[in-house]
């Protein structure tokens, strides 16, 4: 059995300008590795984080090691690695950013990475695989999306072998879920073979929880409840008595719209 998140019903105030151009870049870079051919494995040992690098404990990469902190980011190891963290980055990070206000959005998802990449480095500061993806950064929206979003509407596809259906979760089940299997597979960590960075997952997603509470803007709540009329439209069709709710504003309200709810 699997689930799989596709979109969330959650309306925002602007456009996610800065979360788009994050997918972008993303996307640019993993071209650019492509074409690399051959080279490509030797641009991610030079750009990746090496952790023994990063302690100081070998020296050999091209750039300061602090600095592969940030390139890392960009880097991905396959188009599968890519497509899952921009997907999840496409449905989350819209609502973050307009949570945080673009002045400072770019900020918060950099700390996150920074923390992703020390928790994962930390746990062996003498290893020589090099890490990369934008999944700690991400993280890092996730758990700022639980805190900010925990009722909201998420479509879902759920399948069991060759069945599926398309059903809504509210945010906090698919989150939860989420970091529930990064604690889990901790089991399975082999830090010598490589592999997935739960730890990064983990402090990403940690220090986002922690760092929303800084980076909000004063007038957003947390915990806010849900803007989706799903679930009640969900609560109707099984008790058509219940009184009907008006309906939510559109995805991306305009910005002038200072009456809507959000």
């Amino acid at each position: 059995m699997f689930f799989f998140p596709l979109h969330d019903d959650n309306p925002t105030r602007r456009r996610p300008f800065l979360s788009w151009a994050l997918i972008a870049a993303c996307a640019l870079v993993f071209v650019w590795q492509l074409s690399l051919g051959a080279d490509m494995h030797a641009a991610i040992a030079q750009l990746g984080i090496v952790p023994a690098a990063l302690f100081g404990n070998m020296d050999g990469q091209n750039l300061p090691a602090w600095m592969t902190i940030f390139s890392s980011m960009f880097l991905h190891g396959g188009f599968m690695h890519l497509l899952t963290n921009m997907l999840f980055l496409w449905i989350f990070g819209d609502n973050v950013e307009d949570c945080i206000g673009r002045g400072k959005y770019l900020g918060f998802y950099l700390l996150c990475g920074i923390a992703a990449a020390l928790a994962q480095a930390g746990i062996d500061p003498q290893s020589r695989i090099p890490m990369i993806g934008a999944s700690g950064a991400i993280a890092g929206i996730l758990g700022a999306y639980l805190m900010l979003h925990p009722f909201a509407n998420v479509r879902c596809i759920v399948g069991f072998f060759i069945f599926f259906r398309f059903i809504n979760l509210p945010a906090w089940t698919i989150l939860g879920a989420w970091i529930g299997l990064q604690f889990f597979n901790l089991g399975q960590l082999d830090t010598q073979q490589g592999g997935p960075a739960y730890v990064a997952h983990i402090g990403g997603f940690l220090a986002g929880m922690l760092l929303i509470f800084f980076f909000k803007q004063p007038n957003i709540p947390l915990f806010a409840r849900a803007h989706s009329r799903a679930f009640e439209v969900q609560r109707v069709r099984r008790s058509p008595h219940l009184p009907q709710r008006r309906a939510a504003p559109s995805r991306h309200a305009p910005d002038n719209a200072d009456d809507a709810e959000f």
